[in-house]
């Protein structure tokens, strides 16, 4: 594969110790790339360097010619007043075609994207949406690679599966950035670590995110081996240097330089491994024995219409329930009455007398961004109490990744990920029966998270969790409840059973372009296959495969028909909206015919 885009030897300092140096990255054709690291390791920072938006320090930028590079950033931001539409047409700004062309081709990416109004103000989408028109913006130029901040921030569950299938069938290769380890599985093809734990900043390995890992733990378990044996090595020459006569002897200067180098490698070795560490997270128990902790009957609240309704909910130690939903179905909502923050329209909701619940709330809005990191570990002196016992700030703070020339720096100049840390450390110091977590893995880096999964899993008491990461929610959670935003609620055995049940509730009735006829409700009973059916249902697996190899087809036919002209654009979209059409109702027919040939 050709090289597209490449930076080599980029050192790029914030302070006294760069954020990565002399680090060297290729991607070619095609390459679809997980990026990943700790918090201030730097990794938006190459991004934007990849991207052209910003410069290192040293080292150098390098694309191929004629390189259409997309950069998705973290924040979505338009130009005040642009709707939906001119928000795209402007990325074209450059494209030498007439203006018309260019609005087709952006009403052709909106549609393709989710938007079925262009005339909206961009400026008044919900977070989730505006993600999607940033996508859009950068989609609409044909880039040859993507580079991708976070792209999952701020869209719901359903909306990352649906950015998983965009990225798996785009005709683009891509650099994304995220902490969500079931969105590394799904989209990329090989990982990078970027993290000063690696000699030249950055680990590489093809395959998997799952692989990937089990390489990564390979080299740090060499790497703390290699330490233990140059130290070693440094304290055998330190005795012999301690017999100054031998020492200083002609003979011996060689061997003192030895010593002296493999000071320096041990130092680096330390400086390196020190990186691999993760933060403290253990929350901490009552220790109560009461069954029943919280019982909520009937509850039902509503904002701008209902949220949800009739809901009975019973918490006992060691239950860990998980909350799932669309954006906007009421999730922080429920949390928030089950904390007592806000009462329900209706319902009953019982606590066990002195009951302690503490929250972790969305965007970690308790914390005050004009106090210092100190005042925020310990409000009151220079020791905080946990698990009763007295320990000083500098060493609190060290159990969340802080150094002590960090304490009197402002809380709003920390990062996402920091500020979630020092948020959990505050919670820690709480003693609870029953935790509300509200996106509590939002900016937290991989090796957080799971200190974090592992952290609740060994919580005895009772957990509600409201979280994007299927991976934490899969493992951790005992119960999932599904909320639909418009007052239902159901209990699922996992995330992936309700997202099944959404996109099955939430599919448009489909329509026959040609005769306008709408398919007739299914009874709720299959009835038996008969011959003619038990033999459509044989062949069935060929056609899904000639119809998919179709669908194929005609997603290669746009890209081509992107030089053709709009009109040649239009009837290679419709073909394809055919084909994916096919594709859908031959997968309906499929499972008709397997609830039919179940129930024979």
């Amino acid at each position: 594969m050709s090289l597209l885009l490449s930076v080599q030897g980029a050192t790029k300092s914030y302070g006294p110790r760069p954020l990565f140096s002399d680090l060297s990255l290729d991607l070619r054709v095609g390459e679809r790339v997980g990026l990943i690291g700790p918090n201030g390791a730097g990794k938006s920072t190459l991004l934007k360097i990849l991207a052209g938006v910003e410069e290192s320090d040293e080292g150098t930028r390098t694309a191929r010619r004629a390189t259409r590079v997309g950069y998705l950033a973290q924040d979505d931001r338009f130009t005040p007043g642009l709707t939906v539409r001119e928000v795209v047409v402007a990325a074209l700004a450059d494209d030498t075609t007439d203006e018309h062309e260019r609005e087709t081709q952006a009403d052709i990416t909106l549609t393709q994207i989710g938007f079925t109004d262009f005339d909206q103000m961009a400026d008044t989408l919900s977070g989730g949406w505006k993600k999607r028109l940033s996508l859009a913006r950068e989609l609409v130029r044909k880039p040859d690679v993507m580079l991708l901040d976070e792209p999952t921030n701020h869209l719901d569950l359903p909306g990352v599966v649906w950015l998983e299938r965009l990225l798996r069938a785009a005709p683009f290769g891509y650099l994304v950035v995220t902490h969500d380890r079931a969105f590394l599985r799904a989209v990329v093809d090989e990982v990078i670590e970027v993290s000063r734990v690696y000699p030249g900043g950055a680990f590489r390995a093809p395959g998997s995110y799952d692989q990937f890992a089990e390489r990564r733990e390979e080299f740090l378990e060499g790497q703390a081996q290699q330490q233990a044996s140059v130290a070693n090595r440094v304290r055998r020459e330190t005795d012999w240097l301690g017999h100054k006569a031998r020492a200083r002897t002609r003979k011996a200067s060689s061997r003192i330089d030895e010593a002296a180098r493999r000071r320096d490698e041990l130092d680096e070795l330390k400086y390196r491994n020190a990186a691999a560490g993760s933060a403290g997270i253990d929350f901490v128990a009552t220790g109560r024995q009461t069954r029943k902790l919280l019982t909520a009957t009937g509850i039902s609240k509503s904002l701008f219409g209902p949220l949800f309704s009739n809901l009975d909910l019973q918490l006992t130690p060691g239950i860990k329930l998980g909350l799932l939903g669309p954006n906007g179905s009421g999730k922080s909502t429920l949390l928030r009455v089950l904390a007592g923050e806000i009462e329900p329209d209706s319902g009953t909701i019982a606590r066990a007398e002195g009951l302690r619940a503490i929250m972790f709330e969305q965007g970690r809005a308790a914390l005050d961004p004009a106090s210092t990191l100190k005042e925020a570990l310990c409000p009151n002196g220079e020791t905080v109490m946990y698990r009763d016992r007295p320990m000083h700030v500098a060493a609190w703070a060290k159990q969340f990744l802080f150094q002590a020339e960090q304490l009197n720096g402002l809380i709003g100049h920390l990062s996402g990920g920091e500020q979630a840390r020092v948020r959990i450390a505050q919670l820690m110091l709480r003693p609870a029966d029953l935790l509300l977590l509200d996106e509590p893995t939002n900016d937290l880096d991989i090796p957080a998270l799971e200190v974090l999964e592992e952290s609740l899993a060994e919580f005895p008491g009772a957990l509600v969790i409201v979280s994007h990461d299927r991976d934490l929610l899969d493992r951790l959670c005992t119960e999932v409840i599904g909320l639909d935003g418009k007052g239902g609620a159901a209990m699922y055995g996992s995330v992936g059973q309700w997202l099944t049940a959404y996109e099955k509730a939430s599919a448009p009735a489909k329509v026959e372009p040609r005769s306008g006829k709408i398919d007739a409700a299914k009874p709720n009973k299959p009835r038996k296959m008969s011959y003619k059916e038990q033999q459509e249902w044989e062949g069935m697996e060929l056609s899904i495969l000639a119809a998919e190899t179709t669908l194929t087809e005609r997603q290669a036919a746009v890209e081509m028909a992107s030089v053709g002209g709009h009109l040649v654009m239009i009837d290679a979209c419709r073909a394809l909206e055919e084909a994916q059409r096919n594709v859908e109702k031959l997968y309906a027919r499929w499972q008709e015919l397997e609830e039919r040939r179940a129930s024979a």
